[in-house]
């Protein structure tokens, strides 16, 4: 984001920044496989390393509520990096993380020497009909019948929620072209795998000229995984977080002609040619308890390991 400080390298710099497939429809009689065969097809993954331990991830959550404390920012999300290596054919793997239930933007993305997969719900901006819509998520609980009532009944959770709703409204109502911003649903709970997560809909009418360069530079990167005010959560993260979050946390979907669908790269995993890479965090408030903040990251992040791990383990319990 323009005004933002650089964060930590990435850890997979062979993905590059920018990458896009140009492609046009055609009709066709022949139905397409998935790329590597069903099954394992030789692949092997190795033990996950984090980039830092649980009692470092706390004490990065404990830094924020300093901080809120301090009246620097109102909420930060902090995200863990973790990686593991691996062998054979990846591409099996990759599509069953895609394929995790719940996925809005599922997909596997390869290139020279490296591959993504996401199985992201949410969306960071779409364009359609002339409209222009976001979709933060930020609130999860396990996808229980007492976890869907603790979910609804959180303040905490619905607070950190609002928060990052403003933060939408702020970002869409920056846009050249587009007219009242108003919030369709607030707090919605939907599920993505093993989980419930709270959902809002934000959106804009067009009313005038909206390029792509303006969209992006007023929604990258997103507010669910940033924080408020955005610039200064984007300081915490840099001083924080000891690996770069690369290709998680940003954007892939379509660019059309009179279409735009952007999903935020959650749930995302990236391969280079010799390890599996992933990401997973969450919004800090002030009352944010430590040992709960990291807690909730692995149960983001254990859908995605077991996925990769075993073609019938993506689901989590």
């Amino acid at each position: 984001m323009s005004g933002g400080p650089r964060g930590a390298a990435t850890p997979v710099p062979s993905i590059p920044d920018v990458y896009a497939v140009v492609y046009e429809h055609v009709a066709s009689s022949a139905d397409g496989d998935c790329a590597g065969g069903p099954g394992h097809a030789g692949f092997a993954l190795g033990e996950w390393t984090p980039s830092w331990t649980p009692d470092e991830h706390a004490a990065a959550v404990t830094a924020v509520r300093e901080s809120i404390g301090r009246g620097d920012v109102y909420q930060v999300n902090v995200v863990g990096h973790t990686s593991a290596p691996y062998e054979g054919n990846v591409v099996p793997a990759l599509a069953r993380v895609a394929g995790l239930p719940g996925a809005r933007y599922g997909g596997v993305l390869e290139g020279d020497g490296w591959a993504l997969a996401t199985a992201s719900p949410e969306t960071l901006v779409e364009v359609r009909d002339g409209r222009v819509i976001t979709r933060p998520i930020k609130g999860t609980r396990p996808a229980t019948a007492a976890g869907r009532r603790e979910l609804l009944a959180s303040t905490k959770e619905r607070a950190e929620h609002v928060m990052i709703v403003d933060l939408s409204r702020n970002d869409l109502s920056r846009l050249p072209g587009v007219g009242p911003v108003e919030v369709e649903e607030l707090f919605a709970v939907r599920r993505w795998s093993g989980l419930w997560q709270a959902e809002s809909v934000v959106s804009a009418p067009l009313t005038g000229g909206l390029d792509l360069a303006s969209l992006l530079r007023a929604l990258v990167p997103g507010g669910s995984v940033t924080g408020a005010p955005k610039i200064a959560a984007l300081a915490e993260i840099a001083r924080l977080e000891p690996v770069g979050r690369g290709v998680s946390m940003a954007a892939v979907g379509w660019v059309g002609r009179d279409h735009v669908d952007l999903g935020l790269t959650i749930r995302t995993v990236a391969v280079d040619g010799a390890r599996v890479h992933a990401w997973a965090g969450g919004g800090i408030v002030w009352d944010s308890d430590p040992e709960a903040e990291v807690a909730e990251a692995a149960a983001k992040l254990a859908p995605v390991q077991a996925a990769l791990a075993d073609p019938g383990g993506g689901e989590a319990r």
